[in-house]
């Protein structure tokens, strides 16, 4: 089969090369638009990473093809209905990073909790002074998960190690799981209300883009901490500046932000009256950005070499499974 990757790092080619043998592939560092489609013209299947935007515009240039893996677990940058519609099979990585992610959102509640990040910066300049730095123990405090698939089941494994209390919230609710790990499932707004610490962990899709808006984010407890390790999407940016001016929240650990991609595109969205919107998108996630009371990381929650190599595996584990026609492992159309 002809596979053609994007967004493709060097040192993946080795990995992809031993593990899919006798199939045609090829390598594009850039992300599938349609300014490259014809990178993809003539091939079976695509895989591709988050910022590959496969529209229905781009499924509509490549006629041919059967297949699209990403690999990633969230699959929001990938047009589903239209893929289904022509035949092509969609599928992710599920399971990789679930224990990295979580790990992530720890690493992002201890440096809010303990002021890690204001330290840094004050050591870089010679300032080793502790006033302004006391922070505080996550023990007995409540954190609540939003989303309890895989990451945010691990999630709440860590917190209970930590001695924390937790509340949950899902559509789809796991009883047995909430008796063995000990926490308790609860509605969206006591969760809001009642939580110290807030993990975001759940998917965006149409029912849960901008879930922290305006008016969810006013019921939020008073000096709580948001966390978002899972999609920019969930939360409404000018809520989230609003509660931290105003003090709703006290602080906020991001790994993804609304309009995150666009970060990357600056140079180009300065010359382009076409993308006010966007622009403006921009200028808040700088605003979000220079604050000293966020700690900010560029979407690195899955960014671990144990992760990393799931994701290759997997990936390549879903080809193999297309091309022997017994149909796409891990398919989510």
């Amino acid at each position: 089969m002809k596979i053609a990757f994007f967004e493709i790092k060097g040192w993946e080619k080795p990995y992809l090369k031993k593990y899919l043998k006798g199939h045609e592939l090829k390598f594009v560092k850039e992300p599938l638009k349609k300014d490259n489609i014809q990178e993809a013209k003539g091939f079976d299947i695509v895989s591709v990473f988050i910022y590959s935007k496969v529209d229905k515009n781009v499924l509509a240039a490549l006629p041919k093809l059967k297949g699209i893996t990403t690999r990633s677990t969230g699959f929001d940058h990938i047009d589903i209905k239209t893929a289904k519609k022509k035949g092509v099979a969609v599928c992710n990585v599920p399971t990789y990073g679930a224990n990295t992610v979580a790990e992530h959102t720890f690493a992002l509640i201890l440096a809010l909790s303990r002021n890690v990040h204001k330290s840094y910066v004050r050591g870089l300049k010679g300032d080793y002074s502790i006033e302004g730095l006391k922070g505080f123990d996550i023990k007995g405090k409540t954190l609540g998960v939003i989303g309890t698939g895989h990451i945010g089941l691990h999630v709440i494994k860590i917190a209970r190690g930590f001695g924390m209390k937790v509340l949950a919230y899902d559509i789809k609710q796991h009883g047995f799981v909430q008796e063995c790990l000990g926490f308790r499932y609860a509605s969206l707004d006591e969760l809001l209300s009642g939580c110290d610490i807030i993990s975001l962990n759940c998917p965006e899709n149409k029912d849960t883009h901008h879930l922290i808006n305006k008016k969810s984010i006013k019921k939020i407890k008073k000096g709580a901490f948001l966390i978002n390790t899972a999609r920019g999407g969930l939360v409404d940016n000018d809520a989230l500046i609003e509660a931290l001016d105003k003090g709703i929240l006290a602080g906020a650990g991001l790994d993804v932000i609304e309009g995150e991609d666009l970060i990357k595109e600056e140079k180009q969205l300065l010359y382009d009256e076409k993308k006010s919107e966007a622009m403006a998108e921009l200028v808040k996630d700088h605003i979000l950005l220079s604050r000293d009371d966020v700690v900010f990381t560029p979407h690195i929650a899955f960014y671990s070499r144990e992760a990393l190599l799931r994701i290759i595996e997997t990936t390549a584990q879903n080809i193999r499974c297309f091309a022997e026609k017994s149909g796409m492992c891990n398919r989510v159309c």
